[in-house]
């Protein structure tokens, strides 16, 4: 086997990669993953958040003193698995202490029964109180301490649910507001409106972790942001604090109603609102709030959404999911087996591709039409079913598979979906996830937005995987989306050469995504934009041949620190960004290719604790647990056929 244009054996490069061991790592992991694929052509793999959403899962229970004594003690179990060395509870798999996750893991192992003396809570408390106690974590989990009479609501941002009676010309109007936001937020303000009292039949309290006693506290602004906006608005918040109580009846009555009427008609069966943990959760408090008896359709069928999420696990942990991934998750093992290429992979592609086929949103205008209303739907959520939030992101990866998998089998659904995806883009060239012009970034300047997540703006990952879409079906580099995409693209490179990665950890993942997409589109290997990456990306590589980037580089003061264990997904993602850069030979190549197949596991794939993809950005962090399954095979099978067959370009988008 020759490397292209260089005449060298690929022995001579690395003698450690022979043809054989190549060969076998891709069988055997093709193999192994298509086992894990379901009899109806879909995959789905548990998808880990840190110990918040099992925590909020257990208050809840006592929120309603709906306590099951058998998912209680799964879920605490989970918790106290994930207890770092410090004390506290981190946002990613070995991070430090998050003090509001900490104080939300710390009240539910207590109201699930730990006792306060217990080694473990006491660590818990002692982290806590250094980090300055309870009143200093964020907002939403003030809300939840206020719900069970641990701090005075006046701790907590004033957010009238009048605000839903405003019009859609509104500054705060929740159009303005990220999907996700929208589905949490909506049912939250009716619960905010009615300031209930958990039922908390153990009467549990957590006063122990409070500096000084929480009616004490003069200051609960969480938030460092001290801009002059960021003044305005907490001037708007002190004011508001002091007129809600006098708004008048009726409209809080036509606010409620309409807070009502958005959820009911997103509730979306059993896979629920929006379908994520957290909007969930507060449909089933909204629904408690207003009287709705246990029995009734809509309240039965929220709880039930959530139910659907957990998921046991070894040695009697319940994990419980923030969401699920069967779309995503189905769509990129599509494309890891289609790159293996024997008649069974192919077989297994077109399977996965059928399945997806039949999730496409084609009926339902959902929220994104607010901002596009004259364009059709033909997106793809990530979950089962989220007809009202297909995504962007999904889409472009599912159009892609199906085009490799069978373009004339699925031309309208590739076509309905290809027309979605150029109706979303934003008017700066870009692709948001779910919306266009999702871009008010002032809004994340007031208290409640303390979490800095309220936006779906356009972002380079999401942005450079619909031109690889558009680029595999035949769009060139002159056409009008294309182009655009392309300049925002160029506006978004670092000066060190890698792009900011939204949703997947995070400068490796960024940069794979661009330089797929600019490879997809034409741009060539000697242009000084891929260069510039290729460099960063090698100066990244580890001694072991893999790469690894950590969930604290997302803090810009702390990027310096990001140099982590290689991990096979990022390893993956570096290894598929530099093929597509056109640097198949280079000998960095061939040494991440060899990390990957001297790591594997008795199943022929990869293990991965880290946390390599996130929710919000110094927020929220997730732990795919079928990256490790799919990244690492999706890479050495590329490696194989573009070493087999001379190729220095790769015929994909991704």
């Amino acid at each position: 086997m020759l490397l292209p244009n260089t005449g060298t054996d690929i022995h001579e490069l690395n003698p450690a990669i022979s043809v054989a061991n190549l060969n076998e790592a891709v069988e055997s992991a093709a193999r192994a993953l298509i086992q894990l694929q379901h009899s109806d052509g879909h995959w789905i793999f548990p998808l880990e958040a840190d110990a918040t959403i099992p925590a909020e899962h257990i208050l809840l229970q006592h929120f309603l003193d709906e306590i099951d004594p058998e998912v209680e003690s799964g879920l605490a179990a989970f918790i106290r698995s994930h207890q770092g060395e410090d004390g506290g509870w981190p946002l990613f798999h070995g991070g430090t202490l998050d003090l509001s996750c900490t104080v939300k893991a710390y009240f539910a192992l207590k109201a699930a029964g730990d006792p306060v003396d217990a080694p473990h809570m006491k660590r818990a408390r002692e982290a806590v109180l250094a980090h300055g106690g309870a009143a200093r974590c964020n907002v939403f989990t003030r809300i939840l301490l206020a719900l069970f009479g641990q701090i005075p609501w006046r701790g907590v941002p004033v957010m009238p649910v009048e605000i839903l009676n405003l019009p859609a010309w509104s500054p705060v109007h929740i159009s303005r507001i990220s999907y996700w936001s929208r589905t949490v937020v909506v049912p939250l303000l009716v619960v905010m409106a009615h300031k209930p009292q958990a039922r908390n039949p153990r009467g549990i309290g957590i006063s122990e972790l409070f500096t000084v006693p929480a009616d004490r506290v003069v200051d609960w602004h969480s938030a460092p942001d001290d801009t002059a906006l960021a003044r305005l608005f907490r001037g708007i918040d002190s004011f508001l604090s002091l007129i809600e109580p006098r708004l008048p009846k009726s409209g809080r009555r036509a606010a409620i109603d309409r807070a009502v009427k958005f959820v009911t008609e997103r509730l979306n069966g059993e896979d629920g609102l929006g379908a994520i943990f957290p909007a969930m959760a507060n449909t089933i408090m909204m629904y408690d709030c207003l009287g709705y008896p246990a029995d009734h359709p809509d309240a039965v069928t929220a709880r039930r959404a959530m139910d659907k999420l957990l998921l046991p696990m070894d040695g009697g942990e319940i994990m419980c999911q923030p969401c699920l991934s069967p779309v995503w998750d189905t769509a990129l093992a599509c494309h890891a087996v289609a790159e293996v290429g024997t008649p069974e992979a192919r077989q297994s592609a077109l399977a996965g591709s059928a399945w997806l086929v039949e999730r496409q949103v084609l009926d339902e205008p959902g929220d994104w039409s607010w901002r596009r209303p004259n364009v059709r739907p033909g997106g793809w959520p990530f979950q089962y079913a989220n007809p009202h939030y297909p995504d962007t992101d999904d889409t472009a990866v599912v159009v892609m598979a199906l085009d490799r998998c069978g373009a004339e089998e699925f031309a309208e659904p590739i076509e309905r979906g290809r027309e979605w995806i150029e109706g979303l883009q934003s008017s700066n060239g870009g692709w948001g996830a779910f919306d266009a012009d999702n871009c008010a970034h002032y809004l994340n300047h007031i208290p409640f937005a303390d979490h800095g997540a309220l936006l779906d703006p356009p972002t380079v990952d999401v942005t450079a995987r619909c031109i690889g879409m558009l680029a595999q079906l035949g769009f060139k580099a002159d056409h009008k989306s294309v182009a655009s995409g392309l300049e925002f693209l160029r506006r978004e490179q670092e000066p060190n050469g890698s792009w900011f990665g939204r949703w997947g950890t995070n400068y490796i993942y960024g940069t794979w995504s661009a330089l797929c997409g600019l490879n997809a589109v034409g741009i060539r290997p000697e242009n000084p934009m891929v260069r510039r990456a290729v460099d960063w990306l090698l100066s990244r590589q580890n001694p072991d041949g893999g790469w690894g980037e950590g969930g604290v580089s997302y803090w810009p003061d702390r990027i310096a620190d990001d140099r982590c264990a290689s991990t096979p997904s990022q390893t993956a993602w570096a290894l598929l960004g530099l093929m597509a850069a056109g640097e198949v030979a280079n000998p960095a190549t061939a040494r991440g290719v060899r990390f990957l197949i001297e790591n594997r596991n008795a199943a022929g794939l990869w293990d991965e604790e880290d946390f390599t993809a996130v929710g919000f950005p110094r927020v929220f962090y997730l732990r795919y647990h079928g990256y490790p399954a799919i990244f690492p095979l999706w890479a050495i099978a590329r490696y194989r056929t573009m070493m087999e067959e001379g190729q220095r370009e790769v015929p994909w988008g991704l």
